[in-house]
């Protein structure tokens, strides 16, 4: 199981989830807010000790429920909605034929988010802020590429399949 695979599965995401996730709300409240919170929430043991699990918990249920928490949006003929598409092909890609050069950039800007992510933890895990800034910075920018990177892909297949050209309206 890759990290791919790992990450899909945690989210436990189905047609009517991506639907919702689909909404520039869904999209731009977790790119602005899953990684400071999830920041903020492991900081504050230093505040509240034990009782951090709370703000911990909380923040990754909000993790969890952002893609379920705002309503099918009436238009995705947005950037949001196309990365959510591109995304959800990409996690197809075992039945779809992706052109190589999505599947290559999608591998090296996923190994640099994850080196970012490394960056971050061991930030929050030692209390250091520079590592945790930097590490959020590398986490998110690739992260941010990555789904430019989805938004080309959908673009590039979404006349192959009725299914995916139906998800843009």
């Amino acid at each position: 199981m890759n990290v791919f695979d790992k990450a899909e599965s945690l989210m436990t995401m189905n047609d009517q989830t991506w639907k919702r996730h689909a909404s520039p709300w869904s999209v731009w409240t977790r790119f602005f807010t899953v990684t400071p919170l999830i920041s903020l929430a492991v900081w504050s043991r230093v505040w509240l000790g034990w009782y951090s699990l709370v703000p911990i918990g909380l923040a990754l249920f909000w993790t969890w429920y952002n893609p379920r928490a705002f309503p099918i949006p009436k238009s995705t003929n947005n950037w949001g909605a196309k990365a959510t598409f591109g995304e959800r092909v990409f996690l197809e890609r075992r039945k779809v034929d992706i052109p190589r050069h999505h599947l290559r950039a999608a591998n090296v800007l996923t190994l640099m988010s994850l080196i970012g992510s490394l960056i971050w933890i061991y930030g929050l895990v030692s209390l250091n802020f520079w590592a945790t800034v930097a590490g959020i910075i590398g986490a998110v920018l690739p992260k941010a590429w990555f789904c430019d990177r989805m938004v080309w892909l959908y673009e590039d297949i979404k006349h192959t399949d009725p299914v995916y050209l139906s998800w843009l309206k």
